[in-house]
């Protein structure tokens, strides 16, 4: 057997000199030839190797050849290899029909002609190579696309990351400036209100200063939290503006709805107790915020819409802090 050869041949006859006379007529193609002397130890070979084919005697003792193909054919891992039944016996139409009963390909009759013989292994040498490189080419093809779909999926998670605030969890300005659009074209489609809430904390630079900026950021954490929780709707969206502001876009939402969803997050953000011994409004962090509603046309600006919101917040600001102004 020569082992710079991938294809195997399996040759089973009872009887030495029969064996030996396949092999030399096969010696010389690209194949590694395996002998065995009887049905059991033919089945024994093929849990060890991978046949390409089987050239199968019919007339062996105690397991003749058709009771070795049915044997095969009731195996998962040896059910489709090719048996081509080797014969002496006349080309009688049961024993034909027995054979390919029990899944024969092909039939070879004694005396073999060396011509024939070498024709059909090379016939089932190139079937089995094909049958290996679709195999291999599909095992690529599958590699190539978990190769795709984990790209897609870390392209996904990066562009995932760059829509959200690194520190609180929620969306960023960049994440905002998308969906902004998206609510207000949709608001111009439906002709219904969209409310949009801008939030600042009150006196966040004294809270820094009097506690560190790993309090700063535990505050602004815990702010994100509190908005989250008070905007539960599918369609609102909540994002941290920059810095310590935040804003809400609330699609199809008047400013009354929007006002006692403002209020809600001013009386809870004041629960949570975070404290800013410092500030002039409380001893505890508070957030002023500003509110805009409108129902907008094509004439109309998302600009001059986030500037309302920015200039009800900063009268909230200019009136004692941790209060909802509407513009």
């Amino acid at each position: 057997m020569k082992e710079d050869k991938s294809t195997n041949i399996l040759i089973v006859d009872d009887r030495p000199e029969n064996l030996l006379v396949l092999e030399s007529l096969l010696e010389d193609m690209d194949c590694n030839i395996i002998k065995a002397n009887s049905g059991n130890e033919a089945l024994g070979l093929m849990l060890d190797y991978e046949f390409a084919l089987v050239l199968l005697d019919v007339q062996m003792p105690e397991m003749d050849g058709f009771e070795t193909a049915e044997l095969m054919r009731g195996s998962e891992k040896t059910r489709y290899v090719p048996i081509v039944f080797v014969t002496a016996l006349s080309k009688e139409k049961i024993s034909m029909f027995k054979g390919y009963e029990v899944g024969a390909v092909d039939f070879l009759y004694k005396p073999i002609e060396p011509i024939i013989l070498r024709s059909k292994v090379r016939v089932f040498i190139e079937l089995y190579n094909q049958k290996k490189l679709l195999e291999e080419q599909s095992n690529l093809l599958e590699l190539k696309i978990k190769e795709l779909t984990q790209l897609k999926d870390a392209n996904f998670e990066l562009e995932s990351l760059s829509f959200m605030d690194g520190l609180t969890g929620i969306g960023n300005r960049r994440s905002f400036d998308n969906y902004i659009e998206v609510a207000w074209k949709n608001a111009c489609r439906s002709k219904k209100p969209v409310s949009l809430i801008m939030g600042d904390i009150d006196n966040f630079k004294l809270l820094n200063d009097t506690y560190g900026h790993l309090k700063g950021d535990e505050c602004l954490v815990k702010v994100a939290r509190v908005l989250s929780e008070n905007v539960r709707r599918p369609l609102d969206f909540v994002a941290r503006y920059g810095g310590e502001e935040f804003i809400v876009i609330l699609p199809e939402t008047n400013s009354e709805g929007a006002f006692k969803i403002a209020e809600e997050i001013r009386k809870n953000i004041k629960s949570i107790e975070i404290p800013n011994k410092d500030s002039s409004v409380s001893k505890h962090m508070t957030m002023s915020f500003g509110i805009t509603t409108m129902i907008p046309n094509q004439e109309d600006q998302i600009e001059d819409f986030i500037e309302q919101a920015d200039k009800a917040m900063y009268k909230s600001k200019k009136t004692g802090k941790n209060k909802v102004t509407i513009f």
